[in-house]
């Protein structure tokens, strides 16, 4: 294919409107322009789609595994690799490999392995999700308690210079866990703050956002809950305008009146985002795995441990998308950008990636007009679909 291109023939959503009888233009890997559909310049050669949607492709900033891959068991760039392939073809195109709870030797080499990727341009990375150890054993979940522990001036040191070789690094942090001087330096940084697996109050929570944190992890689920009198960090994540906020769509982890009810609630700037928490078993039949010694059972949609706890989720963003839309209510252009835009703003990136745009990454999707997946290119490469 020519270095420069046009998809004609399906319906563009380029993160704020529709454009019918619209051509979108890529020219090596970004975007160059929506021209009407007879305003291709002449030597830029056309791909008709036959049809659908073209979307930004799909950013997902908690994504553990997939293809079999878990990155606590092998923290490598082939791994990386592997999970970024398995959620190709349910439209992410960036994605952030989630490191969940381990030991300092794991965690170090996965950041290693996150800079090897990022430096090899690995198709669909965007860098990493460091989700622990600085948590609240009261709202653990599936993470390993033994392995929970405060930060130390080490680890906040480690984390800066994990910050220097990544192109975007998110950790999620505990109050119970964290000093605020230490969101502050790590904020200063460039490293993306988020408030998860804790039971502080509402007014600690806002007081963290107040010190740079700017995103809560998976909203509602392994952290304090909305109550009359004490709003939590469910009633921060909401009502504090500074904060993004991940959401599993998948009807097991939320409600839907649930996620209503903060959608309708939520004060911006912020966003809530869709997330999907993925592990291993996204693109398998695999029935189970192993996350720190421990099986986790996949059945009827969900994972969990053997007492019943969830444990990530069985969950892609092609299905996020369609269940928000579907089953919570929600227009698709915003179901959309929930999966692409918003996701990009909560880290940075919104630049780049979420919407065409002149110079905006080539990350499309085409959707058929039932929202499943039918190509993606990633850079300007087509990396599934015929």
């Amino acid at each position: 294919m020519s270095d420069r291109f046009a998809l004609t023939g399906a319906r563009i959503f380029d993160g704020a409107d529709w454009h019918d009888n619209a051509s979108l233009v890529v020219k090596g890997d970004v975007i160059e322009a929506i021209l009407p559909a007879g305003a291709i310049p002449s030597g830029v050669s056309t791909v008709e789609t036959g049809g659908g949607l073209l979307v930004p492709g799909f950013v997902d900033i908690q994504v553990n595994g997939g293809g079999g891959v878990m990155l606590n068991d092998h923290p490598d760039v082939a791994s990386i690799t592997t999970i970024c392939r398995a959620h190709a073809p349910f439209g992410t195109t960036a994605l952030l490999v989630t490191l969940i709870t381990d030991t300092p030797a794991i965690t170090a080499a996965a950041i290693a392995a996150g800079a090897e990727a990022a430096r090899e341009k690995a198709p669909g990375f965007l860098g990493l999700h460091l989700e622990g150890p600085h948590l609240s054993v009261a709202r653990k979940g599936a993470h390993d308690p033994a392995l929970i522990r405060p930060m130390t001036d080490a680890d906040q040191a480690a984390l800066i210079a994990a910050r220097k070789q990544l192109p975007v690094l998110l950790t999620t942090i505990a109050p119970e866990s964290v000093e605020p001087a230490r969101v502050a330096a790590l904020a200063k940084a460039g490293v993306v703050v988020s408030l998860g697996h804790s039971d502080t109050d509402y007014a600690t929570a806002t007081a963290f956002a107040e010190a740079g944190a700017t995103v809560v992890t998976h909203l509602f689920n392994a952290m304090s809950q909305i109550g009359n009198r004490e709003p939590g960090l469910a009633g921060a994540a909401t009502d504090t305008g500074r904060l993004y906020a991940g959401i599993i769509a998948d009807g097991i982890h939320v409600h839907p009146a649930t996620m209503m009810l903060a959608l309708r609630g939520k004060q911006g700037p912020g966003k809530i985002v869709l997330v999907t928490d993925a592990m291993a078993t996204i693109g398998t039949d695999m029935t189970s795995f192993m996350l720190n010694g421990r099986t986790i059972y996949r059945k009827d949609g969900s994972l969990r441990l053997a007492d019943g706890t969830l444990a990530g989720a069985d969950l892609d963003m092609i299905s996020a998308v369609r269940y928000v839309h579907r089953v919570v209510g929600l227009e698709l252009d915003e179901a959309l950008r929930m999966a692409s835009l918003y996701p990009a703003e909560a880290i940075g990136q919104a630049h780049r990636l979420g919407r065409f745009a002149n110079g905006t990454a080539a990350d499309i999707v085409r959707l058929s007009e039932d929202l499943d997946v039918s190509n993606v290119w990633i850079g300007g490469r087509k990396v599934f679909g015929a």
